[in-house]
């Protein structure tokens, strides 16, 4: 028995798994035909009225009128009449705003005769005799497989109806918006909100002509003014495309973009926000050819402190960068959450002044060390950092000259300059320092002519003018920067910001942030030394577990923060290198600053004293005559000699000391006249205790007491502002003032 139910299970089990086989064969049988009956049903209509429709009409008609000649003959008339009238409203009615749309009368209207005058022939010979039947069976399939033909066609790809429906709805429009010279082709929706066309011009018409009717067209189609941009091809004067946003994708905000990781270098693209087509908006400053400098421009409520707060936030977060920050206006509401990313954070008009007239060496002193390093430009490869100087307002803070030199110098050498203004015009900047911001983000503007004092020619000729004031707060035109050119006429927003996010972010990127490199420092001097407010670094003290709680933090942060509206984009992960760690040492160049001391004898500028009046410029007049006159200003103060006929009455401070006469009544007591060394500590001692007091500008004026009080007259002074000039540890502002960029008395 055993072995019989041994065997006699295999056979059981062999026979369930054939039984299981066929199943599943005819499962499979049933799903293939149930998928190809699926597929053919569509296409059997055609088919079926070729094949029931003809015989029966044919056969109805022959059984009525075919019997007697005459009857037939007058049906037959008659059928072929009504046929040519069906044909003829066939016709009539058939759209043929497009080509396909004309195709599709021609094969409608070419059926309905073919039909009709078969049925008429049908009258007197019958449907199926000889050569009815043939012109049936051939006849009545190619009429069904050409229908078939245009379903199949029209399933595959976009419809052609639908392609050429926006091409039709625009030629509609040609001579209402003066385009009966413009031939529009191709007019297809990316499915982002946006149609593009490609057009033509006839030989007397010009793009340029089409770009100025762009507001005419926005409003025919009911689209913002905005919405219409007509940019010309670059190879062909007679073509070009026009772009018509008839959907606001970034309606409801962008969120903001969180960096890939800490630690990146500026050379990485920058995210800012997103386009109206759904591409990111990114900006690539430092990797571009030529560093060019950036103007942003809009209204009050235009959204350039929230494009300001994404792009600190970046930088805030990458190696070899460091942030000078101006603002006047706001001071710390602007960015007072995020203000430790910024190295060098300035709200006093006083300051920002000195921060600029420091500039000019920082510039030099870089200029000297990418030359040693073989750089014509800054790279990363550099011991230096690279720098962004932002001023918000500047025509507030300096003079045209200071921000024209500036911006001329320092692309080379790796300082980057961001001007934030409301309206760019003359009075506010001027024309030589705005050619030199070739990069431009222009926000809303109250009147349309003020884009152009922002963005190039040829994007708001093409249409690209953000004439909508504050009412799209984030939106915006860029151009420059790494952003390819056919995007500069593209509408972008910036992202949306929430303060908790980045204020962790911020802490938490701190240990990747450097400091500023020693010899961009030493050349700012005093300035920076003596800053108000300094930010966070992997240098500070205690950082690291600062940031540890900050990571935590933004974790939160994220994760309280609404997804995708008010600044974490849905989906998005936190960056990979989100925990802190300490950065790999960056190699630094000490910088060549002049080792100034106390010791007079061992100071540089021991030489021997002399008082010879040498050639002066006309500066070195001016000043001179400045303290001439607050010579005579101090001394027209004191009272009037109550003595006016005593032996000292005619005396000056400039006159030279002589003995007294033997023979008068009076003595007056000699004092040791200082030497040459003692005389110039004075000066520099006097300097010394103004940088301590930070009282950093200074007139000539204002040491004309320590040069009476060392017995020198008015060449000794200049002599040693020319010598402390030449050595780099003042500066000249004009006007017959000066700036300490260092203490003659400490090291700088």
């Amino acid at each position: 028995m055993a072995p019989k139910n041994t065997a006699a299970a295999p056979a059981s089990a062999g026979r369930g798994v054939g039984g299981e086989l066929v199943a599943v064969a005819g499962n499979l049988g049933k799903s293939v035909g149930g998928y190809v009956l699926g597929k053919a049903l569509p296409y059997t209509p055609a088919w079926i009225a070729v094949g029931a429709l003809p015989p029966a009409a044919g056969a109805a008609v022959n059984a009525m009128w075919g019997d007697q000649a005459m009857s037939a003959g007058l049906a037959s008339a008659g059928i072929a009449l009504g046929g040519a009238a069906l044909s003829a409203v066939t016709w009539k009615t058939s759209g043929a705003n497009t080509k396909f749309r004309k195709f599709r009368r021609a094969q409608a209207t070419a059926t309905v005769a073919a039909s009709m005058g078969w049925l008429t022939c049908a009258v007197s010979a019958g449907p199926f005799g000889r050569p009815m039947l043939d012109l049936w069976l051939m006849g009545g399939a190619l009429l069904a497989a050409s229908w078939n033909a245009r379903q199949v066609m029209s399933g595959h790809g976009a419809d052609p109806e639908a392609e050429e429906a926006n091409a039709g709805t625009l030629a509609k429009l040609t001579s209402a918006i003066g385009w009966e010279k413009v031939a529009v082709k191709d007019a297809k929706g990316t499915g982002k909100g946006t149609v593009k066309a490609a057009i033509e011009v006839a030989p007397s018409s010009t793009i340029a002509a089409v770009q100025s009717t762009a507001a005419t067209v926005a409003a025919a189609l009911h689209v913002p003014p905005s919405g219409v941009i007509v940019t010309p091809d670059p190879e062909n004067a007679a073509r070009g495309t026009v772009s018509i946003r008839v959907a606001d994708l970034l309606k409801d905000g962008v969120g903001y973009m969180l960096p890939d990781a800490f630690g990146l270098m500026p050379t990485e693209p920058i995210p800012l926000g997103m386009y109206a087509d759904g591409e990111l908006w990114w900006i690539d400053p430092f990797s571009a050819a030529i560093l060019q400098h950036l103007l942003v421009m809009g209204v009050t409520g235009a959204g350039k402190s929230e494009l300001l707060r994404t792009l600190l936030t970046h930088l805030a977060t990458r190696r070899k960068m460091s942030v000078i920050l101006v603002d006047l206006a706001k001071g710390r509401q602007t960015v007072g959450h995020i203000a430790e990313s910024i190295d060098w954070f300035i709200q006093d008009a006083k300051e920002a002044k000195r921060m600029l007239r420091s500039l000019p060496a920082a510039i030099k002193a870089r200029g000297d060390v990418l030359a040693s390093e073989g750089l014509d430009q800054w790279t990363p490869a550099s011991s230096l950092n690279a720098m962004m100087v932002w001023i918000e307002e500047a025509a507030d803070v300096a003079d045209f000259t200071e921000l024209e030199e500036t911006a001329r110098k320092a692309r080379s050498v790796g300082i980057w300059l961001g001007i934030s203004l409301q309206r760019a015009t003359w009075t506010n900047l001027s024309t030589d320092i705005r050619a030199n911001l070739q990069g431009a983000i222009c926000m809303g503007v109250n009147d349309a002519g003020d884009a152009g004092f922002c963005l190039p020619d040829s994007v708001t000729a093409a249409g690209a003018v953000p004439a909508w004031g504050s009412d799209r707060p984030g939106y915006a035109f860029a151009t420059g920067m790494g952003i390819p050119q056919d995007r500069w006429t593209m509408e972008a927003r910036s992202s949306l910001t929430d303060r908790d996010v980045l204020s962790a972010l911020v802490a938490a990127a701190a240990p990747y942030r450097d400091p500023l490199d020693p010899v961009t420092a030493g050349a700012l001097g005093q300035t920076y030394a003596q800053r108000a407010h300094k930010g966070t670094n992997r240098t500070t003290p205690g950082i690291e577990q600062r940031a540890a709680a900050a990571t935590e933090a933004l974790r939160a942060a994220v994760a309280d923060a609404p997804a995708g509206a008010v600044g974490i984009p849905e989906g998005l992960t936190l960056p990979a290198q989100i925990a802190p760690a300490a950065p790999a040492a960056v190699s630094r160049t000490a910088p060549p600053v002049l080792a100034a001391t106390a010791a007079p004898a061992t100071h540089p500028f021991a030489t021997a004293d002399t008082e010879k009046d040498e050639h002066m410029s006309a500066a070195e007049q001016a000043a001179e005559m400045e303290i001439q006159d607050a010579y005579e200003e101090i001394l027209g103060a004191i009272p009037a000699d109550p003595e006016p006929d005593a032996d000292y009455a005619n005396l000056r401070l400039d006159d030279d000391i002589v003995e007294a006469d033997e023979d008068g009544d009076m003595e007056f007591e000699q004092n040791e006249r200082p030497g040459a060394e003692q005389a110039r500590h004075a000066l520099y001692a006097e300097l010394d205790l103004w940088v301590g007091q930070n009282r950093l500008e200074f007139a000539p004026a204002d040491l004309i007491p320590v040069t009476v009080a060392v017995g020198r007259k008015r060449p000794w002074l200049q002599g040693q502002l020319k010598d402390l000039l030449e050595a780099g540890l003042i500066q000249r502002d004009g006007h017959g003032s000066y700036t300490i960029l260092h203490s003659p008395l400490q090291p700088a």
